[in-house]
């Protein structure tokens, strides 16, 4: 399955472009485990859908709600000011979370710098930050942190992980700064004045999606299944009937990236299930111990599978080692290691965190060439392993 996300874009780029397409493959190499399971273990696949459905439900809510609300306007494509939205964008994802964010951000930054010829680099940053390692602050900012809420881990524990997320976060927008002011200096002049000439004040319209928004973040926070996803579906379909469709051509809103996203998840989730049973059967015999042991094993492992599923995987190990019971029945350092390494490593690929495809997606669909599956991993083997292996020495 990851082998076909990595290359049939590249190999048949227009066949993989319709969603269809995309849903067979997932079928097709999904369909040995759903026989399998059903006939051996249909409680694994029983649990697997629900969580697929929730997980779904979340994020198409999120994206309907958040599409409703359009930010217009026009600033200068500065390092100045695409440097400003990254760094709220992070503070933003750990309360609003990172899909909240990201979709809430995305099209203004895109419109911003549609003027500029080099901004690639800003939407891979942007999937970096926003995406990802901005939302380590509380359980609404990822989903691996809510379900250690639902573990036993306190809400307000997560704030513990502000030395590490503001040491990421900084580091990432120093980067990006310095990256930005070259690429920047290379703009041709024309692009240059264009962009001075577009600049227009910054207005907001369809707030009324921020209430529904925060009736999304208060049934995650607070409600459980199934009247949480009741919540969600409801919120979703009352940002459809009281948001102008005007307002959402405007923010060239389709269904096509959250539809990727359902058909390409289908098929990890699938096909991931008798990885986690290896897992959870063997984990212990990876000889893992220590806190960066954990750091890195979650973190390289929800690169390429979902991260919430490897959270609690590792976060169980830790338990079963008796290692230490300080919070949630493992010791303070592991649940750190365990926490960052599931949030922050979800940057490493597209498909290490769902919000990674729809930003990717939405870029694709106003015309910016993003990087290919292989092409991303570039820039995040380039930028972020240096930085998790400084975050290694560092805090673990």
């Amino acid at each position: 399955m990851l082998l076909a996300v990595a290359t049939f874009p590249l190999a048949v780029q227009h066949w993989w472009e319709r969603n269809t397409n995309k849903l067979c493959i997932s079928l097709l190499l999904g369909s040995p485990v759903l026989l399998y399971y059903l006939q051996r273990n249909p409680g694994s696949l029983w649990e697997t859908g629900i969580e697929f459905t929730s997980f779904i439900i979340l994020l198409a809510s999120l994206y309907v709600v958040a599409g409703g609300i359009l930010i217009t306007g026009n600033l200068r494509a500065t390092p100045q000011a695409n440097t400003g939205f990254l760094a709220a964008g992070a503070l933003l994802a750990s309360f609003i979370g990172t899909t909240g964010a990201s979709l809430l951000l995305i099209r203004s930054l895109v419109q911003t710098n549609r003027e500029r010829l080099y901004k690639v680099h800003t939407l891979i940053f942007f999937i970096f930050l926003v995406s990802n390692i901005g939302g380590c602050l509380t359980p609404l900012g990822d989903p691996p942190l809510f379900i250690g809420y639902l573990e036993g881990v306190p809400f307000t524990w997560a704030f513990r992980l502000l030395p590490e997320w503001f040491t990421a976060s900084a580091t990432l927008l120093i980067v990006y700064f310095i990256w930005d002011t070259v690429m920047y200096s290379r703009e041709p002049i024309a692009a240059v004045e264009r962009d001075k000439l577009m600049v227009k004040p910054l207005r907001m319209a369809g707030t009324h999606n921020f209430l529904l928004l925060l009736a999304i973040i208060a049934a995650v926070a607070f409600l459980g299944s199934p009247v949480r996803e009741a919540v969600m579906i409801f919120s979703a379909v009352l940002s459809l009937r009281l948001t102008p469709a005007e307002l959402r051509r405007a923010n060239k809103f389709t269904y096509y990236p959250i539809i990727e996203v359902a058909v390409i998840f289908f098929g990890i989730f699938l096909t991931m299930i008798p990885v986690l049973g290896i897992l959870q059967a063997r984990a212990v015999e990876l000889g893992i111990r220590e806190p960066w042991h954990f750091f890195w094993a979650t973190g390289i492992l929800s690169s390429f599978l979902d991260n919430t599923p490897t959270y609690l995987v590792f976060l169980n190990l830790a338990r079963g080692l008796s290692l230490a019971n300080e919070v949630a029945g493992v010791s303070d350092a592991v649940l750190r290691a365990v926490s960052l390494g599931a949030v922050f490593m979800g940057a490493n690929t597209y498909i290490g965190n769902a919000p990674n495809f729809m930003i990717r997606s939405v870029a694709e669909e106003n015309n910016i060439r993003m990087p290919s599956f292989v092409g991303y991993m570039f820039y995040s083997s380039m930028i972020l392993i240096p930085m998790f292996v400084g975050l290694t020495v560092l805090f673990f």
